[in-house]
């Protein structure tokens, strides 16, 4: 039988692969400080032309600036831990789902523990049992 199985991907810190994750976070900073100014011209637009409540208005786009905002002081903070973490430190960076099969006689114990790819400089280093 063929079952979907949650896989971890961990991502072995190297000089290259800090300074790309760190261009990656970067990026996202810079696009989410674009949507708020874009957030900011969209609100002084609407509320130029009349057509909604002020108030519901600011609100509204308040509410998404702040989110976009929540969502900065975060990679802010990823990129600080990131400067922190020692080369070869293993860091999470996403789950993948994967078919497995099970068979009868099969061990369930070391099927639930899961499996985990550990990825160095964008090739597969190793998989292990978790």
């Amino acid at each position: 039988m063929k079952v979907l199985q949650t896989i971890i991907v961990k991502q072995v810190l190297t000089e290259e692969s800090k300074e790309r994750i760190h261009q990656k976070y970067h990026a996202r900073k810079l696009q989410l400080q674009k949507e708020c100014d874009q957030l900011r011209f969209e609100l002084k637009k609407l509320e130029k032309s009349r057509k909604f409540s002020p108030e519901t208005l600011k609100k509204h786009f308040e509410q998404e600036i702040k989110v976009h905002k929540e969502k900065i002081k975060l990679l802010d903070f990823q990129i600080e831990q990131l400067h922190i973490l020692p080369l070869g430190s293993e860091i999470k960076e996403t789950e993948l789902q994967g078919v497995v099969e099970v068979s009868v006689g099969d061990q369930w114990d070391e099927f639930l523990s899961g499996k985990t790819i550990i990825v160095k400089d964008g090739i597969v280093a190793e998989i292990r049992e978790r």
